[in-house]
């Protein structure tokens, strides 16, 4: 690979939403294995790789969006909005595999949380990557369920691990649009 290449692909990198996914095509579990491979690859302070990653796909997407929406339900009560609800329960479905980015807190050194944090969210980085070199779609979010203490046991997580969202991966259908990036001039200070 050239810089040239590596440039190309990092900037061509697009979230590509479960609404804009062909829903008919499935994604071979190898590849899926390949990209979770590279997320492995990521830098982690004291080589603890804190990440847990479940994937979901065939009935297992239907068996996380059951999940998902069944605990909005019970959590919602009385504030219960049914568009929330139908969008937990349909937008799974949509994707062709759906990976659960778990945080495994590092206990064995003193290592701070937010490290451990940051080396999953360069794990979900090197997952971006190699989802966009595949030319497949995908989506990391942190909505739905991600945030509730009571949904970290269904993804094999304890009590200081941390539940970091959804990846959705699928067949392009429809592409998203180009993006645009402040200038780095005004996000970059140099001190020579």
């Amino acid at each position: 690979m050239t810089p040239d290449m590596f440039n190309a692909l990092a900037r061509s990198r697009r979230s590509v939403f479960p609404d804009q996914f062909d829903s008919t095509r499935k994604v071979d579990d190898s590849i899926i294995k390949e990209i979770l491979t590279n997320a492995t690859w990521a830098p982690n302070h004291g080589k603890t790789e804190p990440w847990e990653f479940t994937v979901f796909s065939g009935d297992g997407l239907q068996k996380f969006a059951d999940f998902q929406s069944e605990l909005y339900k019970k959590e919602a009560g009385e504030n219960l909005k049914e568009i929330t609800y139908n969008k937990l329960k349909k937008q799974p479905l949509q994707a062709s595999h759906i990976i659960a980015i778990g945080m495994k807190r590092t206990l064995s050194k003193p290592i701070p949380e937010i490290e451990d944090v940051e080396a999953v969210a360069c794990a979900v980085q090197n997952i971006y990557l190699s989802v966009s070199a595949y030319g497949l779609g995908g989506y990391w979010t942190s909505g739905g369920v991600t945030y509730k203490e009571s949904a970290k046991e269904f993804f094999g997580l304890g009590e200081q691990d941390k539940l970091l969202g959804f990846f959705y991966i699928g067949h392009v259908a429809v592409p998203s649009t180009t993006a645009t990036r402040i200038p780095i001039e005004e996000k970059v200070k140099w001190v020579k």
